[in-house]
C-alpha cells in the first residue's frame, strides 16, 4: 500500500543508549545504540485504516502507549545505526500494510486423477496375486 514515506520518517522519534559488545573505551562513553519510535495513533502521515491494519499486524511489536520501535546496535556510529532503525521501521510500516495473495486452491484436471486411481489398483491386484491360496 501506499503511504507517504517522507512525511513518516519526520515523525520518527529517536532514543539513544549504550551499545553493549566491541568498541572499546567508545562503548563506555558514547551513546551508539539507537531506537527508532513512531506514535502510531498521532502519525499525520497514516490513514485511519492504515493504522487499524499496522495495529493489527503489528501488535506483538506496538506497546501499551501505541508507540512501535525499532532498535539498531549494529555499527559504532550513531548516526548510522540512526539510518539504520529509520529504513526498518519505515520497511515494517510497508509490509504491514501489503495487501496478502489469496491463495487459489488448484484444480485436479480428470486425467491426473484417474490415473492415480489406476495406479493403486493396479498395486491392490499385484498384492492379491501374491496372497497364498489355500484351495
Amino acid at each position: 500500500m501506499h503511504f507517504d514515506r517522507q512525511a513518516l520518517v519526520k515523525e520518527i522519534t529517536y532514543r539513544t543508549s549504550r551499545s553493549s559488545g566491541a568498541g572499546g573505551q567508545n562503548v563506555n562513553k558514547v551513546e551508539t545504540r539507537v531506537e527508532a519510535m513512531l506514535s502510531l495513533w498521532e502519525s499525520l502521515a497514516l490513514s485511519d485504516w492504515q493504522k487499524a491494519r499496522i495495529a493489527s499486524r503489528l501488535k506483538n511489536r506496538i506497546n501499551s502507549t501505541g508507540i512501535l520501535a525499532v532498535s539498531c546496535a549494529e555499527t559504532r556510529s550513531q548516526n548510522r545505526n540512526k539510518q539504520i532503525a529509520s529504513k526498518r521501521l519505515i520497511e515494517l510500516v510497508g509490509l504491514a500494510l501489503e495487501k496478502k495473495k489469496i491463495r487459489k486452491k488448484p484444480r485436479i484436471p480428470n486425467s491426473v486423477k484417474r490415473k492415480r486411481l489406476d495406479n493403486k489398483k493396479k498395486h491392490s491386484e499385484k498384492k492379491a496375486r501374491r496372497k497364498f491360496d489355500s484351495d
